[in-house]
């Protein structure tokens, strides 16, 4: 690590290194017969190449200052084959040409001094840089700041933006996972966005992608084949092999460098279920420990997206993470998702459409699989997580994964009456869980997100069949020429429509659902943050559940004895509160929200009316006993 005032660089173990005044380069390639330096031209094209000395370990190295910051390099392997390097700061051109040497401490930050925000106060609005304004850069993103602030959002997190084959994509398919794509602006679009960021208080998360690389520009298996497993399988191809000490310290010294370099704020690691690690040391146990010590001074957090509904990483000491900050509860989304559209098909099929148990258990006790049975996955899934405070979590109506992996990107605003869809909002943005809002879904926006790409020749074709067939399974595409009728992945066309409409803000309503949204965000943080700090009550969920309808009584132990209550109802039809889900009457504390207006009538007529929600908040206890 090298830090000055207001200068920032993290010393990789892959990458350049800056020597007394030359250039230390260095690839790791143990079976490789030769590896040379090659120095590009000024067009970027290869025109010098020096031999590089291999060690002991496999690192090929050579030190020269015949490449300064901005000129072009890479390695020329045995074969012929030039390749870029693979921890690449900036590129000359796309994934397949020469790096760009970075010194990494040219930025000078305006920011400096910023060290972060609680936890307890995220805020979650998930972009992608390429579809959120019509520029589709880091400076489009900044000159929209000042509206996230005013909406009340605290942490913008960006879809991966290291660099993948092509110029269109959602960025899983990421090659280079130290270089911020150049179609976005590259590196120093990214820190000038994260400075403007930080100077309005708001937090930048960066989503990273460690269980796999894209299958354009990937060249580490053609000199380091150690890098993977061949003979581990995952849905990407061979595994990533983490008990080689050069590849874990890769993929942990990529974290600490868009952590220290960048001084992003947070990171969220995609889909750790599919990290096969064959060590006693699992890879995110390793990564979240080394973060959690090297930043001690800072507000630094990890998210992570697991399938398996663990709780290890997320548990907590005196009230503090960790290793992890907080999960991605696909639970929560799915019971939501299934009660506002009534879909079944796929991964909704475990959760019922009549039943709102399945929500209130998520929301008073983290997962709905705590060790239950899964039918759509054939075993038991989960364990339990009533232990942990709602601050664990991570939920969410819409996603970029929950929209765009729709046939045709649908968003809930379209699948959804408004009512019940004004219900889950309240229901998201009240709860002491963190809130995760999708771009453009704080005013509604009905466009779609679809999926995604920038390939051509066979690569093109695969995605572009490989997607329709993803859709077999479902009754609406069962037909062949139903499912030519789902986007091209490829097509720009398929990218153009997944873009914001930022002029839909203007119209009544949904400059109507925005205003809904930041009194929303207002109320959580004046009453409700404050109450979820330090250590919280262990069970200190509780729900009820109604025979009849479709509604539910939630209550949340927090801080200082004070508790949080949810009455909703997502039924046409009016419940009438049974004597035995409250003691005494229905004026416990002070009224925080009512949705539609009028339904804080239930303090005198104990019903209440179809779709609502009403949040109170006092310090007496209200439910009889824990749901099942």
């Amino acid at each position: 690590m090298a830090r000055s005032a207001d200068r920032f660089a993290y010393d990789t173990s892959w990458g350049p290194r800056f020597v007394d005044g030359r250039t230390e380069f260095r690839l790791w390639a143990p079976s490789a017969p030769q590896i040379d330096l090659a120095i590009g031209d000024t067009a970027g094209k290869a025109s010098e190449f020096w031999p590089m000395e291999r060690d002991d370990e496999g690192w090929w190295r050579a030190t020269t200052d015949r490449v300064k910051p901005g000129e072009a390099y890479g390695f020329r392997l045995d074969s012929g084959l030039i390749v870029p390097d693979p921890a690449s700061r900036r590129q000359f051109g796309d994934v397949h040409g020469l790096s760009l040497l970075v010194d990494p401490k040219a930025y000078t930050w305006q920011s400096a001094d910023w060290t972060g925000r609680p936890w307890e106060e995220t805020v979650f609005y998930e972009l992608h840089t390429g579809t959120f304004t019509p520029d589709g850069s880091f400076a489009g993103i900044e000159e929209k700041l000042d509206y996230l602030k005013e909406t009340g959002i605290t942490a913008i997190e960006l879809l991966p933006v290291a660099q993948f084959g092509g110029r269109r994509g959602w960025g899983y398919d990421g090659v280079l996972l130290y270089c911020p794509h150049e179609a976005y602006g590259g590196a120093e679009g990214l820190k000038r966005l994260i400075d403007a960021a930080h100077q309005r208080g708001l937090m930048v998360f960066l989503d990273v992608v460690y269980n796999h690389f894209g299958p354009d520009g990937n060249y580490l298996g053609a000199y380091a084949p150690e890098f993977f497993h061949e003979e581990i399988h995952t849905p990407w191809g061979a595994a990533i092999a983490y008990d080689a000490q050069p590849v874990r310290d890769f993929m942990i010294d990529n974290a600490l460098y868009w952590l220290e370099e960048y001084r992003i704020d947070g990171l969220r690691l995609d889909a750790i279920d599919s990290i096969e690690d064959t060590t006693d040391t699992p890879l995110v146990k390793e990564l979240a420990a080394r973060v959690r010590a090297h930043f001690p001074d800072r507000h630094v957090h990890i998210t992570s997206e697991d399938d398996r509904n663990i709780s290890w990483h997320i548990e907590r000491d005196g009230g503090r993470p960790i290793l992890v900050s907080g999960e991605w509860n696909d639970d929560f989304h799915h019971t939501a998702h299934v009660l506002a559209t009534h879909e079944e098909e796929g991964y909704y099929a475990d959760y019922s459409r009549r039943s709102v148990a399945q929500m209130a258990k998520a929301l008073a006790t983290g997962f709905v699989f705590q060790g239950e049975h899964s039918d759509y996955r054939g075993r038991n899934v989960g364990v339990s997580s009533a232990h942990l405070p709602p601050t664990a979590f991570v939920n969410f109506l819409q996603n970029h994964d929950q929209i765009g992996n729709r046939a045709f990107g649908d968003r809930l605003a379209d699948l959804a009456s408004r009512r019940v869809v004004e219900c889950l909002q309240a229901i998201l943005m009240l709860a002491p869980q963190i809130p995760l809002i999708f771009m453009g879904e704080e005013y509604g926006d009905t466009h779609p997100f679809c999926f995604f790409t920038d390939f051509d020749g066979e690569l093109g074709e695969a995605v572009r069949e490989g997607r329709r067939a993803e859709f077999k399974k479902f009754a609406a595409f069962h037909d062949e020429d139903a499912r030519q009728l789902i986007p091209d992945p490829n097509a720009v066309s398929t990218f153009e429509a997944s873009k914001l409409d930022w002029s839909m803000v203007t119209r009544p309503t949904y400059r109507r659902r925005l205003a809904i949204v930041r009194g929303l965000l207002e109320k959580r943080q004046r009453l409700i943050v404050p109450l979820l700090t330090g250590p919280l009550p262990e069970h200190g969920g509780e729900y009820h559940v109604s025979d009849e309808t479709l509604a539910f009584v939630v209550a949340w132990h927090l801080r200082d004895g004070a508790v949080l209550h949810l009455f909703a109802n997502l039924d046409d039809e009016p419940w009438a509160i049974p004597s035995n889900v409250v003691t005494g009457d229905l004026s416990c504390g002070d009224l925080l929200h009512a949705h539609p207006k009028g339904a804080d009538e239930i303090l005198r007529t104990r019903v209440l009316p179809g779709p609502s929600v009403v949040f109170r908040l006092e310090s007496q206890k209200l439910i009889a006993g824990k749901g099942s």
